[in-house]
């Protein structure tokens, strides 16, 4: 496995792959590996080719107050974890490389970014946008993957993709739980064992609204304050959002059609986590109908 630490080095690497005939495929990273990562990477080893795992600690989109900092940064870890999976080369960068001098360009999707997230953090998605479309840029690669767990994230990246023409595919990979139902997250490692046992509640009213919509609940403002209620009631948790959205657009919806995301987002302590339902393929008006559970 090749660890890179400089842009000519992973692009000399690249160019030796395709040369070989192969698929570059792309899994960027913030490090502190977890089973939601080893998903995404599994899934572009499954899927053959060349495969770059980026770990970057961004600091482009943390703003004020937030953990920059103190964000894991377990690298001997995720590296042996790299190499257990698989991985053919590591991207490594310091802020640096990626930033060699104060950023006069950004990357910014209007609309997208506003609601969800966007409102409890002003500039987070400018940041993540500057730096995959500059990833996108250094490796250009024929795939990349993210995972569905952070869906804003995901339709925000796929929204720049298409816009700026950049030739590559995004391909979407399942949110994944640890055994007791939360969703896996780097950020979880800051929970003590109570906070997690009350965070509980947030992957508890997803999947309930998960089963309700199966069910056949369609009326998005009842589903939204079902899982408010929920998580209101529950000890220990401050409620920053609960939306009930179309996937791609992330606009509300009033009634549940094919498609939909049931979106929240908490505080625990000091931790903010976010967790979702997705579903996709319903029958509107029906009971039941395919449908996978983020």
């Amino acid at each position: 496995m090749i660890v890179a630490e400089h842009i000519p080095e992973i692009r000399a690497a690249v160019r030796q792959a395709r040369a070989a005939g192969q698929t570059v495929r792309l899994v960027p990273t913030m490090g502190a590996l977890h089973a939601g990562h080893l998903s995404l990477i599994r899934t572009a080893r499954a899927d053959g080719g060349f495969v770059v795992v980026s770990i970057f600690v961004n600091p482009t989109q943390f703003g004020p107050g937030e953990d920059l900092e103190a964000y894991p940064r377990p690298l001997a870890r995720d590296l042996e974890a790299c190499e257990a999976e698989g991985v053919d080369l590591v991207f490594h960068p310091a802020a640096e490389a990626m930033y060699p001098e104060p950023p006069k360009t950004t990357v910014h999707v209007a609309d997208l970014t506003d609601g969800l997230c966007g409102a409890d953090r002003p500039g987070h998605f400018d940041g993540v946008c500057t730096v995959v479309a500059k990833l996108l840029g250094i490796v250009q690669p024929d795939v990349a993957y993210f995972g569905e767990k952070d869906a804003q994230q995901l339709a925000v990246v796929r929204r720049m993709t298409a816009d700026l023409n950049l030739p590559v595919r995004i391909r979407a990979c399942p949110l994944v739980r640890d055994a007791d139902g939360l969703a896996t997250s780097s950020r979880n490692a800051y929970l003590s064992k109570v906070e997690r046992e009350r965070a509980l509640a947030l992957s508890q009213a997803l999947l309930a609204a998960g089963g309700r919509i199966r069910a056949g609940e369609r009326d998005a403002e009842t589903l939204r304050g079902e899982v408010a209620d929920a998580l209101e009631a529950a000890d220990g948790l401050e409620v920053r959002y609960v939306a009930v959205v179309d996937p791609d657009t992330l606009a509300p919806l009033e009634s549940v059609g094919e498609q939909v995301l049931v979106a929240a987002a908490v505080r625990v302590g000091r931790t903010r986590l976010i967790d979702n339902a997705l579903l996709r393929d319903l029958e509107p008006g029906t009971q039941g109908g395919s449908a996978h559970a983020g």
